[in-house]
């Protein structure tokens, strides 16, 4: 099965083009936030309601701040030179890594203003966000970007038009989906952390955040040793794996750090 090349633009209103990546992005967030915002208030009956809803604006805000100034950061010979284009987003260049950091920095802050424990707001959200990603990585499809090594055989595959192709493989027309194989894993990771969520959310809080770091960081670093567009590799390795090893780590030591304070309180 070949997995044909999109049209990136959705339609055009008055000559001004509207992408499909920022159509789906926008569909990624508003879904993951509305989850989150139904996964605290089930979980949470005895906290003041719809407290996500309350700060997304500002999680939203900073979150793509966050992901376009990170994605930039990793190119600086190119945006050094063109700095106006730091703020183009609507063709891409938005990285979850950049997103992650600003967004739990917000979340934090938000919760503290709202006297509500962290915890119990990064717990729905990190549930959520991997909904969000799942869905937001089909914009990546229509942009032509994400995907991974040429397919042996060159019989089945998605096809990356030749001015979306990395050097490299230009002879190349058909790619693995990882932006396919990455929404599929995603879809995974959000059934089972909403199953941790409702079953222990309760008495182990913190446990479903730091699974969903875990979790995405063992689905970000497997998807990055097929990926070839990687945006910055240090001495050959992809600056994504080093960020996911980083992500795991953490997550690793909150989730045992979860486990002893429910332990030691009970």
């Amino acid at each position: 099965m070949i997995i044909p090349a999109p049209p990136s633009v959705a339609l055009s209103l008055f000559g001004f083009p509207i992408y499909w990546y920022g159509i789906i992005l926008a569909c990624a967030i508003f879904v993951a936030i509305l989850v989150a915002n139904k996964f605290f208030n089930v979980l949470n009956r005895d906290l003041k309601k719809d407290v996500i809803i309350s700060c997304a604006p500002w999680v939203i805000i900073l979150g793509i701040v966050g992901a376009r100034l990170y994605f930039c950061s990793l190119n600086p010979s190119y945006y050094f030179y063109h700095p106006i284009e730091i703020l183009d987003i609507r063709q891409g260049g938005l990285s979850i890594h950049g997103a992650l950091i600003l967004g739990i920095l917000t979340l934090i802050i938000s919760a503290k203003k709202n006297n509500v424990p962290v915890m119990k707001i990064l717990d729905p959200m990190g549930c959520a966000t991997i909904l969000g990603q799942a869905i937001g990585r089909w914009g990546n499809y229509f942009n032509s970007e994400a995907y991974g090594l040429p397919v042996l055989g060159q019989k089945w595959g998605l096809f990356i038009p030749e001015s979306r192709r990395v050097a490299q493989y230009l002879n190349y027309s058909l790619f693995h989906p990882t932006f396919l194989y990455e929404s599929v894993l995603d879809l995974f990771g959000f059934g089972f952390l909403t199953f941790i969520f409702f079953r222990f959310g309760k008495k182990y809080s913190g446990l479903p955040f730091f699974a969903y770091l875990t979790l995405y960081a063992l689905i970000r670093y497997f998807i990055e040793k097929i990926r070839i567009d990687s945006a910055l590799n240090i001495d050959g390795v992809p600056i994504a794996e080093i960020i996911s090893v980083s992500l795991f780590v953490i997550g690793f030591i909150g989730i045992c750090y979860s486990l002893y304070k429910a332990k030691a309180k009970s």
